[in-house]
């Protein structure tokens, strides 16, 4: 993996939950943790923001730092809220199927909602610098590359 990723962590989310955390201990790859806390503001410069909202994500992406917010669907519009910078938004292709077994009770996730690793992972294919490597130690890592195997072996060419 190439491309500088910043993985802004909502602080009252759990790390146990995060499909992130086996990421923590590997420092060759180049992502930044940043940690962010309702009512603080954090800059983040110039990066393009994964976000269901945006422009379709093409290598043409690969200039800026890659920004992923981990927090829970509805927290994200107080986070992004809380963040400064020029954010470039774009949207990984709705046709990916989450391996991770959502059950929010009480709100509704979008229906192309993925796990942190799994955007993480979908974007570095899709910016031409697929690493499966970043799904180490996510339990749900084969059934991933198999649901998305189509997409995700397009973007190697």
């Amino acid at each position: 993996m190439r491309i500088s990723t910043i993985l802004l962590r909502l602080g009252r989310e759990s790390s146990k939950k995060c499909s992130l955390t086996p990421l923590r201990s590997r420092d060759d790859l180049p992502l930044i943790w940043k940690k962010h806390l309702p009512g603080r503001r954090v800059d983040m410069g110039e990066v393009t923001l994964l976000h269901p909202e945006g422009r379709p994500l093409s290598m043409q992406d690969d200039c800026r730092p890659l920004l992923i917010v981990d927090s829970s669907w509805r927290h994200l519009p107080s986070v992004l809220a809380e963040v400064d910078g020029t954010l470039h938004r774009r949207a990984l292709p709705e046709s990916l199927q989450t391996a991770y077994p959502r059950k929010s009770s009480l709100f509704e996730d979008p229906s192309n909602g993925l796990a942190s690793v799994e955007a993480l992972h979908a974007a570095i294919c899709l910016l031409g610098d697929r690493d499966d490597s970043l799904l180490v130690g996510y339990r749900w890592a084969e059934l991933w590359l198999e649901s998305n195997r189509e997409i995700l072996d397009l973007a190697k060419t």
